[in-house]
């Protein structure tokens, strides 16, 4: 019990180390000050009513100064200043006209929502321009106040981006190594799933579904790394070694995580040989020491400080490597001969892992002798993707066919809707109404309905914890750091958390509006809470019955994309085995593109399990969702071949490969052909017959060594070249078994079978030990 209290106690330490490390906190810091102290300094001066003009200029530049290279940010956050501007001047002109304010709502929402063509920073200009819009639409002016409020508004935003640029110019290097931290804490979540695969009585279902969403998170972190450091342009030629060991310690962690996922065993089999002694569980308790290693590197990273790295690990391995070899020892036969060869290549992939973890404590003390340059093997362009600002692609998704054109009707008409609703109600704030249908209405129903929920749901407690706080502290002191509290987890949360965001902005609203108003309080609370109620009705509404958006309409093409990265991927590693070995700039942006569609495959099913409809279609659901994992399957074997042959690809070169991963490919290629309805090739039975023959040479290699071992003999060449030869043909056997399932499933995943707007509902996964 001791035990157990002291490791939750080392759990709450690492994560609280993490949070405040973070680069969430840190925006979130660099937001509150931006936002609050205009206000502060402007009611210093007698001059409350304009520093809050000034702090919503702020508020909606900071909004958009999402993490990514400083050019991005700055030209970013300069775009949405000139339009905070413009927008804040015209909805001033029109704002004593109900007709020309409509029209004007009806006109940005459509305009600002339709920037979502060029990437997420467009689309978060895009929508704090509709949040500068609403804020004013209930504050009408005239005259020169129109002008001067702009002006206002200009001024905050330019003020937030001269404090965001400022402190970037401290610290440059500090928002890489924060989301850099980040990605190597994500790895080791996803290292320990892999090590419930070792438990006893493990929850297969369980576990795949925690790889697969897992592995989203790991690619949407690499992703933003990637770009902080090849988009920077300055990082990847810096001669300052931490520029260079940056680069060099996401390069290890892109392998690390590769490594992690060619540790893919038949884990029953693992199981039935050994689950009567100590090792699968002694396995799991070593995996999970590497996973608490590797986040006390995440964290170390983040900081900026140098890891400590302790002998406790390298201890481990020696005493569970001692514990294989007693086992060994003691129950060696010529029946479990197989499954000791499985354990020694598990054994040797925790060995090689925990070598890659002693690179990187290296790394995070940023020696000179850590900061090599980065060779030119890798072309660094040919891993970001570019965003161009073309004309050109906006006016190709003027179409129904295009879903941010349909999002952007979808908001313009919602939103124009609210505005005539709340210009009838005798009570409310209206824009609150307007402000909860924009922040509410996502492209995908499913983001939408859990926007919805979130909002709702934070609405509601958030309120009720304002009421608690003002019933129990009357200071008005007390209540602005308590305010200036809540403002700031808002921030930490707006990008991770939206439930945690909504329910911590909701008391701070309200203590706002209690600091500033505290006679019109309890009507605010009202209004507020009404209002949600309505904007979230409203979006709702929206999202099923104007020109929706459904995710299973266009799930066949994610399938299709996952299935050419996966072939393109196996194309290149088995390209070593026929004497073509390929480059290493061309191996990695394969292996980048087969993750990149997995994950997005993977978030794709999520978003259409929230999809509206009947039950019926809940085998369907089943059966995709092995489809999923299958893929899943096939990228892990993948790799785990690459592990072996890229390195000496001389050694593997052999004619007698062809067949087989002629066979495999075909496979998929039909599978391809079939979801796109289009005629299939015959299957190549030399392909089959080559396997068969593989298998019998790795078979008489075993009868051999069986034979050996009955003898006594522990040595020879025989185990030498079962050592090398068995995981590769384990390995074109996994791959020819998954290649086969996922071509059945394509033909029980009938084109169009996933199109019916009753496909949704809850699933039950593939539950089997082998990889499928």
């Amino acid at each position: 019990m001791q035990l157990l209290s002291l490791c939750n106690a080392m759990d709450y330490i690492r994560e609280y180390k993490s949070f405040i490390n973070s680069h969430n906190l840190n925006g979130a810091v660099r937001i509150t000050v931006g936002i609050t102290l205009p206000a502060i300094l402007l009611g210093y001066f007698n001059n409350l009513s304009a520093g809050i003009v000034v702090s919503i200029g702020a508020m909606c530049v900071g909004n958009t100064d999402n993490p990514g290279p400083i050019h991005h940010r700055r030209n970013g956050m300069i775009a949405c200043v000139l339009i905070l501007f413009v927008v804040s001047l015209m909805t001033g002109l029109v704002s004593r006209s109900a007709v020309l304010t409509g029209m004007l709502v009806l006109g940005f929402c459509f305009l600002f929502s339709m920037l979502s063509v060029y990437g997420n920073r467009a689309s978060s200009i895009g929508v704090n321009a509709l949040l500068v819009m609403v804020l004013n639409i209930d504050r009408p002016e005239h005259g020169w106040d129109i002008l001067i409020n702009a002006a206002y508004v200009l001024a905050g935003g330019t003020w937030y981006t001269i404090l965001s640029l400022l402190l970037y110019s401290f610290r440059p290097y500090k928002l890489i190594q924060q989301a850099l931290g980040e990605c190597v804490e994500t790895t080791a979540g996803y290292l320990r799933i892999k090590a419930s695969f070792y438990a006893r009585n493990v929850d297969y279902d369980k576990s795949y579904r925690q790889l697969v969403e897992y592995q989203i998170d790991i690619h949407e972190k690499q992703d933003l790394v990637r770009e902080l450091l090849f988009k920077g342009r300055n990082i990847v030629k810096d001669s300052t070694p931490t520029g260079r060991v940056l680069v060099m310690m996401f390069l290890d962690i892109v392998d690390l995580f590769e490594r992690v996922m060619t540790s893919q065993q038949d884990y029953s089999s693992l199981h039935r040989f050994f689950d009567d002694g100590d090792l699968p569980e002694e396995c799991r308790q070593l995996i999970l020491d590497m996973a608490d290693e590797l986040d006390g590197i995440g964290i170390a990273i983040k900081s900026g400080k140098p890891s400590v790295e302790t002998s406790h690990l390298s201890s481990r391995i020696r005493q569970v490597q001692e514990s294989f070899i007693r086992y060994r020892d003691a129950k060696r036969t010529a029946e479990n001969v197989e499954g000791f060869i499985g354990m020694r290549h598990i054994l040797d992939s925790i060995e090689d892992i925990a070598d890659r973890l002693h690179t990187l404590h290296g790394y995070t003390t940023y020696d000179r002798k850590f900061s090599k340059e980065v060779g030119p093997l890798v072309d660094f362009e040919q891993f970001v993707t570019h965003q161009d600002i073309d004309r050109k692609l906006l006016r190709e998704n003027l179409t129904l066919t295009s879903n941010i054109f349909r999002h952007s009707l979808r908001v313009s008409i919602a939103t124009f809707a609210g505005y005539l609703i709340s210009r009838f109600l005798p009570f409310g704030h209206g824009y609150w109404i307007l402000l909860t249908i924009t922040v509410i209405l996502k492209p995908a129903y499913s983001l939408t309905k859990k926007r919805n929920y979130e909002r709702l749901m934070g609405t509601f407690a958030g309120a009720l914890i304002g009421l608690l706080i003002l019933y129990f502290i009357k200071d008005r002191a007390v209540l602005f750091v308590v305010m200036i509290l809540f403002m700031t987890g808002t921030y930490v949360f707006l990008r991770t958390n939206y439930l945690i965001c909504v329910t911590l902005m909701t008391p701070y609203v309200l203590l706002l509006f209690h600091l500033l108003y505290a006679n019109d309080f309890r009507s605010v609370l009202s209004d507020r809470v009404i209002d949600t109620v309505i904007g979230s009705a409203i979006a709702f509404i929206a999202s099923i019955f104007i020109v929706p958006s459904w995710e299973h309409e266009q799930i066949t093409d994610y399938m299709v994309r996952v299935l050419e990265a996966n072939a393109a991927y196996f194309r290149d590693v088995s390209a070593a085995f026929l004497g073509r070995p390929v480059t290493v700039t061309q191996y990695k942006l394969s292996r980048k593109h087969a993750f990149v569609a997995l994950a997005n495959l993977s978030d794709a099913f999520n978003r259409i399990l929230s999809e509206p409809g009947n039950r019926n279609r809940l085998k369907q659901a089943d059966k995709m969702h092995q489809f999923v994992v299958s893929n899943h399957m096939l990228t892990s074997h993948i790799a785990t071949l690459g592990y072996y042959a890229l390195p000496l690809p001389e050694k593997y070169a052999d004619p007698v490969y062809q067949p087989v991963i002629q066979l495999m490919s075909t496979r998929l290629e039909n599978t391809i052909a079939f979801l796109q309805g289009k005629n299939r090739t015959g299957e190549s039975r030399m392909g089959k017959e080559d396997l068969r023959i593989l298998n019998e040479k790795m078979n008489a290699l075993m009868d051999q060594r069986k034979v050996e071992l009955e003898q006594g003999i522990i040595e020879s060449d025989t185990r030498r070249q079962l050592t090398g030869f068995k995981p590769v043909v384990d390995q074109f056997n996994f791959i020819a078994k998954v290649t086969a399932d996922i071509e059945k499933l394509s033909q029980t995943l009938s084109p169009g079978a996933l199109d019916s707007p009753s496909f949704s509902g809850p699933l039950s996964a593939v539950s089997t030990g082998k990889p499928i």
